[in-house]
């Protein structure tokens, strides 16, 4: 009998996948515990569209991540702190400190996980950092790490 899977089960199956599972496994445990459901014409339509939805919304998030990614390159971020004589830092720049002033300066709002920082900026001056911006959508960032006056 073809099942569609309404939850994850293990060493079954992912949810919303079809598949053949014998008549007294689906009609004995999955049907009774609301894990899968009989893959008729009508709940196969269901799956369709909604994989189709999620698809078309996969798409337009990867689409405003690559207008993102374009703004980003085009964007010098300064961020000011307190310093030595010497050009070190007083404590450091993080991917926190990154995102607050991204969305303050620029009103772009990223998630602080997403910025590819192996370590906090503790030199002045100007580097690029990677942004995860979705899958296979790396954004390009040039920080300015200043001193204050």
């Amino acid at each position: 009998m073809k099942v569609i899977l309404k939850a994850d089960i293990k060493g079954v199956g992912k949810k919303d996948e079809v598949i053949n599972a014998s008549d007294g496994y689906a009609r004995n445990f999955l049907f009774p515990k609301n894990l899968a459901i009989e893959a008729n014409k009508e709940n196969m339509s269901k799956l369709k569209a909604k994989q189709d939805s999620a698809k078309y919304q996969k798409g337009q998030e990867k689409e405003e991540a690559i207008k993102i990614a374009d703004k980003l390159s085009k964007i010098i971020l300064k961020i000011k702190v307190k310093a030595g004589g010497n050009g070190k830092i007083f404590g450091g720049v993080s991917s926190k400190e990154i995102a607050q002033e991204l969305s303050k300066q620029y009103k772009i709002e990223i998630d602080k996980k997403k910025i590819d920082l192996k370590e906090t900026i503790k030199e002045l001056g100007t580097r690029t950092i990677n942004i995860k911006l979705f899958e296979g959508v790396i954004g390009n960032l040039k920080i300015d790490v200043i001193p204050e006056e």
